[in-house]
Parts: C-alpha cells; structure tokens; sequence
C-alpha cells in the first residue's frame, strides 16, 4: 500500500524492503481477505477495484475469481510492485484514492487494506470508494488498530521483548507523526453506515506468532531504522540488537488487530 506516499508515507514502495513487507501481509492477511470476499459472493464476470494493492497477491486472487469475463482494477500511488499483475482482467493504474476521480464505476466490490489508516483525507477516499460501487455492490475496508493492541510482544517477559515493545512505540510515534490514524480501525463500521451502506459488519483478526510476523517486523525496522535514529526514538546498536533478537527466530511477535468491515450500497 501507498496510497498516501511521498513525504507523508513512512514505509516507502520505492525501498527494496517493501517487497519483504508485501509478501508477509500476503501470507498473513490474504487467507482472511478471501475468506470475506469469498463470503461476499464475488465471482465470475465481476468488477472489482483494489484499492492502495501495493503487492499482486491480491489483484491475482480476485483476477482467479472474476474470471476472464470479469475486470480488476488495482490502483495504488506507486504501481512498481502491482505491475507484475497486470493482465487478462488486472488493469493496473497509479491513482490517489483521496485525489483523483474513481477508475470508472459499477463496482461489485472495492477493496482496501491497510490502506485508510495513512491517507491524509481518509473521509474523501471512503466517500469515493462508496460511490464507485453498483447498487448491491459490497465495500470491504481492512485496517489495523494499534491502539487496541500496542504491543510488538504481549508476552514482555525478559529484556528482548522490552527492547522490542519500546522500538514498536517508537514505530508508532513515526506513524502518528504523519497523520496516521492509530484507532480508525475500530471506526470502520461506524464509517460504513455514515457513508450509507446497508449490512454493515465487522471482524478482527490478530496473530500472535508466526514466521510471518517475523519476517514482517525485521523488513519494517530496517526500512524505517534511519527515521528511528533520527528521530531519538532508537540507536544503531539498539536496532541491531533487536533485528538479532528477531533473527534467532525464537520471538513471539504479534501484530496490531485487523479490523475487517463490510457493507453494502442500497
């Protein structure tokens, strides 16, 4: 996702560690954005658009099942990583979401991850993806809370997970410092039914511990390991320390709660 990048962005498409960060969203919330748009219905010869796609896990996953009757278009700021879906139904276009008009209209579902939480005028992105669906067409919008749940390590039982903890507040600091929301997860259902959509329910997903998580947190820290230092937030030797911890692979590292929420156009 960057659907609010440039200066405001904290983690930038254009660095090399953005496509370790891809793949470890994929593996870890890709089972549960099909798990919902499979809920949905979406199918074949459907319209979708996706929404800040950043990676093609997604664009791919809803190109197998709208089919080649169907289209998806997947719009972000910066394209280079969606790129490699383009194709058959995948239409890959740069766009800002809260900026410029909708990609066409008529949509069966749009789609955001991870994305509200970083753009600037969340309410004008959110009144331009309600309006580019069909009547009946569903809006699902993926958004983490690290207010809910701020700890890297809930399980803070040595210097380690300290360590840890300590660097995700400083991480935290860095979001909320370029106009992050770090509670509008929890806001989505509220959101949807202020936009005028029928239907409107809400889940939340947090793990605790995987391979991913842990791929996740050491591609995020040295992406934004100059912006800690600089900051004060961190030293060199601290964030070392901490990507060494992580290496041993022995961590349990969670992630903020994805709040999942969906509604439908009358």
């Amino acid at each position: 996702m960057s659907e609010d990048a440039g200066d405001g962005y904290l983690l930038d498409n254009r660095q090399a560690e953005a496509g370790e960060r891809f793949a470890a969203l994929a593996e870890l919330f890709d089972p549960v954005t099909f798990r919902h748009v499979d809920r949905l219905g979406i199918g074949a010869g459907m319209r979708c658009w996706e929404v800040g796609a950043g990676g093609p896990s997604v664009p791919m996953g809803l190109a197998e099942r709208v089919g080649p009757r169907g289209r998806v278009v997947a719009t972000d700021i910066d394209v280079s990583w969606t790129a490699g879906a383009a194709g058959g139904p995948v239409e890959v276009l740069r766009h800002d979401v809260a900026a410029d008009p909708a990609p066409g209209g008529d949509f069966d579902l749009v789609h955001a991850r991870l994305v509200l939480v970083h753009v600037a005028d969340r309410a004008a992105a959110l009144r331009s993806m309600a309006g580019a669906l069909r009547p009946g067409g569903w809006l699902l919008l993926e958004d983490a809370d690290p207010g809910l749940q701020p700890l890297l390590c809930p399980d803070e039982y040595g210097p380690a997970q300290q360590l840890a903890n300590r660097l995700r507040t400083g991480f935290r600091t860095l979001m909320a410092a370029r106009g992050a929301d770090l509670a509008y997860g929890r806001t989505l259902p509220r959101r949807l039914r202020e936009a005028g959509l029928d239907d409107v329910q809400a889940d939340a997903y947090f793990p605790v511990a995987s391979p991913a998580c842990t791929a996740l947190e050491a591609a995020t820290v040295r992406q934004i390991r100059g912006r800690l230092v600089a900051g004060g937030l961190a030293t060199d030797q601290e964030i070392d320390r901490h990507l060494a911890n992580v290496a041993t692979g022995t961590m349990d590292l969670a992630t903020s709660p994805m709040i999942t929420a969906w509604g439908r156009r009358p």
